[in-house]
């Protein structure tokens, strides 16, 4: 049971001044507000402690989701470890590790006060993997969670922006026009909208989309991954590109490709690049690559990765085959996240893709420290996403 003397608690005014010191200090400085740029030079650590989903849709600026969904829990029986609860976050585990924190602030929705928290609580887990592992490093609970924060302080939070519905069928005039732009997809009207973003990075959408150079400008898109047999790669000697052969059948394989999909659009954000996932309408091929990568690199439960992105681009519907596809790369993903040396698209899980080599390109596998923000102005129809990209996240 986490007792008042193991857990301290802080007050949503404290760390209110916390953030507004910080960003007084970095004014006028490079404006990188990563997770180790927080809160006093990257002294304190924020950690969310809420489910993925809630976290997605609103969240204290410059936290970090932890992951301890109920499979981790049953895995872990009782007890997790630093890479369980941050599996992609190595640069924040190797500081934790190292004492680097001065305080570790822990949230979760509401919980008052620290003796109302019980013991099976995603908090307590959490607390108790710190003291495991950061025994130099103060723990704080915020009183009160997320929502006495952001009902107090909203400027210092970041909520998800209301998610369009699929556009509404457009004007007899104006298809014309739009069927002229992209004669070769054959897209259809409802999904001529624009692409979503479905990570700062990433960004999901079609054929169509991907036929439109001014889109793919307005949004910073420096690559494309074409998920596809025969849609073309209409610019490539403006964009980078990679093709995935693969047809939206039942007797096509795309789980082994995964972990090459994953690669490339690893690779484009290590360059601080912005790659789209796309097939011909969107709704299938593509929207399976993007659960993938979610499922890998934020290791959620696929059920959970297609709540995500089902809210940001409605249409989705990965084929009967690819779901059950993705539902074996679950069970491989997050059977690996409890494992201590799991923190990397290695192991077991590559041995299920494809033999080809990796994709050859100017891009370095690493992880990046941030990620270039494309400050062009655009009124396309796009969505933000409300996850932010942390230190090799």
């Amino acid at each position: 049971m986490v007792t008042m003397e193991e857990l301290r608690e802080m007050d949503c005014s404290v760390l209110k001044r916390l953030m507004n010191r910080d960003e007084n200090s970095s004014a006028g400085g490079s404006g990188n507000h990563g997770t180790l740029g927080l809160l006093s030079g990257g002294k304190c650590l924020l950690l969310d402690c809420r489910p993925f989903l809630a976290h997605s849709a609103g969240y204290i600026r410059g936290s970090v989701n932890v992951r301890c969904n109920t499979i981790v829990r049953r895995r872990a029986k009782g007890s997790v470890s630093l890479e369980q609860i941050l599996p992609a976050e190595e640069e924040v585990r190797a500081r934790l590790r190292s004492g680097l924190y001065s305080a570790v602030i822990v949230y979760d929705e509401r919980s008052p006060r620290a003796e109302s928290l019980r013991e099976d609580s995603t908090v307590s887990l959490v607390v108790q993997a710190l003291r495991r592992n950061a025994e130099r490093t103060d723990i704080c609970l915020l009183k009160g969670g997320y929502e006495r924060f952001s009902s107090e302080y909203p400027e210092f939070c970041s909520k998800t922006k209301a998610l369009a519905a699929i556009p509404p069928p457009m004007p007899p005039g104006a298809t014309e026009s739009l069927d002229l732009g992209c004669s070769s997809c054959g897209t259809p009207l409802h999904d001529q909208g624009g692409p979503v973003e479905i990570l700062p990075f990433l960004y999901l959408g079609s054929a169509y989309h991907a036929a439109r150079r001014d889109m793919l400008d307005a949004l910073g898109i420096t690559a494309l991954l074409n998920v596809s047999s025969d849609c073309p790669n209409h610019f490539e000697g403006h964009y980078q590109y990679k093709c995935i052969p693969v047809e939206d059948n039942h007797k096509a394989d795309i789980s082994s490709w995964f972990m090459e999909a994953i690669e490339y659009i690893d690779a484009v954000k290590d360059c601080r690049g912005r790659v789209l996932v796309h097939c011909q309408a969107g709704i299938s091929r593509s929207a399976t690559i993007c659960l993938a990568y979610l499922m890998m690199k934020k290791r959620v439960r696929l059920e959970e990765a297609f709540e995500f992105v089902k809210q940001r681009r409605s249409i989705i519907s990965p084929n009967f085959s690819f779901m059950g596809q993705l539902l074996q790369f679950e069970s491989q993903v997050l059977a690996t996240s409890c494992a201590a040396e799991a923190a990397s698209p290695s192991g077991p899980l590559r041995e299920r893709g494809k033999t080809t080599p990796t994709p050859t390109s100017q891009f370095v596998f690493s992880f990046p420290v941030s990620v270039g923000v494309h400050s062009a102005p655009s009124s396309l129809p796009y969505l933000h996403s409300p996850i932010t990209t942390s230190p090799s996240c």
